[in-house]
């Protein structure tokens, strides 16, 4: 997958598709699910959450690929970006957990 900013310029495609597969995951597991304890019909929670999950993709692609510019990668050290994807992990986890507790405690 070659992706390139508004510039032409080359840009790493792994932190776009790793928010475009996290968001898949959970959007289109958990948003049908509270569609139906919502009321809402199964066929209209799938579309909603389709449709969020479009726009999630749109908004990622905007500020992950098009307005990034790979010059100012380097200003940030390495240190703090794996510092940043750490604390990440622990937050996802206890957000999944989270969505989940409602479904379970019906």
């Amino acid at each position: 997958m070659h992706l390139r900013n508004r510039h032409g310029t080359p840009v790493d495609p792994v932190p776009f598709v790793v928010v475009v597969g996290l968001t898949f995951m959970v959007l289109l597991s958990f948003g049908p699910l509270y569609g139906r304890e919502l009321g809402l019909a199964l066929e209209t929670a799938i579309v909603l959450s389709a449709a969020l999950f479009a726009l999630t993709v749109i908004v990622a692609f905007y500020r992950q690929v098009w307005t990034f510019r790979p010059e100012t990668a380097d200003n940030v050290p390495s240190s703090v970006r794996a510092e940043r994807l750490f604390y990440l992990i622990p937050i996802l986890t206890a957000l999944i957990i989270a969505l989940s507790i409602p479904l379970l405690l019906r």
